[in-house]
């Protein structure tokens, strides 16, 4: 009894899902197969826009930054969490914890604003199409994709390096089966006031920023279509914009309630919970979502099916 009141220096023990030995191995295989799926999927959209040339614009080149985010956030959180369903239990070292914050969070920033700047590339495309290819050619998006690569790996390495500069007092217990920022502050031993004031305000700046970029957007592509005449033009543009709007609700929805909406009184499973959505679900939906209505993805992939089929007759 008396360890769990040292300080932590060495280790954090990660609580997971459930201490229940059945449940954690039949999460380990559902939560397996989500993962191999996300990367199966996500990696495909990448291939697929690769592969075919009328895919070469800029809501597919975002798109596939946006599926390499993906992969890389699964593998940053999801393996060690197997991991730890398939032992029982899980720990981690104070700098692995520090590590694994630090790219979950600059991954997850990093989406963030690319989801903003998806949303500026529709406006752009839908209520300003003669002007379109200008404004977005080659060398902007790579300028707007950098910055939100950057961008969140600068807010993470804030962020972590702050939350980690304090004390951490036993009991050395993590009720989570990742390590969060706001979850690793809750055993810190001093005062974290200013901390937890400057991650809210960076929380802020990724999260409510990108959301407004995103809320203005489309209050004018809509203002813009409802003055469409032409069923396909609204067609289409509801078809490009209703993809990724379905993509702004998950991610934003869950992100907001664990970092943005204040944690007292509410149970620290509900955090798990909300976490699983935006950890494992998340990116699993999101190549779904894109492709499921997709046209020109479908066309794509109909045409490397017969591609293959030719290939393989000869």
């Amino acid at each position: 009894m008396g360890a769990d009141n040292l300080t932590c220096t060495t280790e954090f023990i990660l609580v997971g899902l459930t201490n229940d030995r059945e449940t954690q191995i039949l999460f380990f295989v559902i939560i397996l197969v989500i993962y191999l799926l996300t990367l199966v999927g996500n990696l495909g959209v990448i291939m697929l826009i690769r592969a075919d040339s009328h895919l070469h614009t800029p809501m597919y080149f975002f798109l596939t930054h946006l599926s390499s985010l993906e992969i890389c956030y699964v593998t940053s959180t999801v393996p060690q969490m197997l991991a730890h369903l398939l032992r029982g239990h899980g720990g981690l070292s104070l700098i692995r914890c520090a590590l694994q914050t630090n790219a979950a969070l600059a991954l997850g920033s990093a989406e963030a604003l690319l989801l903003g700047v998806m949303a500026y590339d529709r406006y752009l495309a839908i209520c300003h199409p003669l002007t379109y290819a200008t404004a977005m050619g080659r060398r902007r998006q790579l300028e707007l994709a950098s910055a939100c690569w950057v961008g969140g790996f600068y807010v993470a390495v804030v962020c972590v390096s702050i939350s980690f500069s304090h004390r951490f007092c036993g009991p050395c217990y993590i009720n989570h089966f990742i390590c969060e920022i706001p979850m690793v502050m809750k055993l810190a031993c001093d005062d974290t006031h200013t901390t937890k004031a400057i991650n809210f305000l960076f929380a802020g700046l990724v999260i409510l920023i990108p959301f407004s970029v995103i809320l203005v957007s489309y209050w004018l592509i809509l203002f813009s279509v409802l003055r469409m005449r032409s069923a396909s033009g609204l067609r289409k543009a509801f078809s490009t914009c209703g993809s990724h709007l379905s993509v702004v609700i998950m991610y934003y929805g869950t992100t907001t309630l664990n970092y943005i909406i204040p944690q007292s009184g509410r149970s620290p499973d509900i955090d798990k919970q909300i976490a699983v959505l935006y950890v494992v679900v998340t990116p699993l939906l999101n190549p779904v979502i894109y492709t499921l209505r997709n046209k020109d993805v479908h066309q794509a992939m109909a045409k490397v099916l017969r591609t293959s089929g030719f290939a393989l007759k000869s």
